[in-house]
């Protein structure tokens, strides 16, 4: 029975060793805290990773707070392409912008053909009706 046990544990050990990679070194980091809310930080690791935020608290007039951010990121894709993405989130009084990404290797919206855009305009500039 014994002998059964250390060859079920032997068996079931990984049969090969896994591969650790070695740790990415910090090359800079920096970040501040304010009692006002607003903070802003940057990091850099050896493997071209970096980052830095900016943030701040703003009082929408409504009583409510909103958080505002800007920052960007940028690291090397697998395929070895720099990619570095800036961004702004934030919240304003008439509509919710969010999360707003831009990059070169972000897909972005056709243009409006001019057509649609003249009618659009003129659409706009039209009363509307009650009944």
């Amino acid at each position: 029975v014994v002998i059964l046990a250390v060859l079920g544990v032997s068996a079931a050990a990984p049969q090969q060793a896994i591969a650790r990679s070695p740790p990415i070194a910090i090359l800079r980091q920096a970040q501040d805290q304010q009692f006002d809310g607003s903070y802003q930080f940057s990091y850099e690791t050896e493997n071209g990773i970096a980052a830095q935020e900016q943030g701040s608290i703003k009082n929408l007039g409504t009583g409510d707070e909103a958080s505002v951010v800007q920052g960007s990121y940028s690291y090397t894709s697998l395929e070895g392409y720099p990619i570095k993405v800036n961004y702004i989130a934030d919240e304003n009084a008439d509509d919710v912008n969010g999360f707003v990404p831009q990059g070169d290797h972000l897909p972005t919206s056709p243009p409006i053909p001019p057509a649609i855009q003249r009618a659009l305009d003129y659409l706009g500039t039209m009363q509307v009706q009650s009944t």
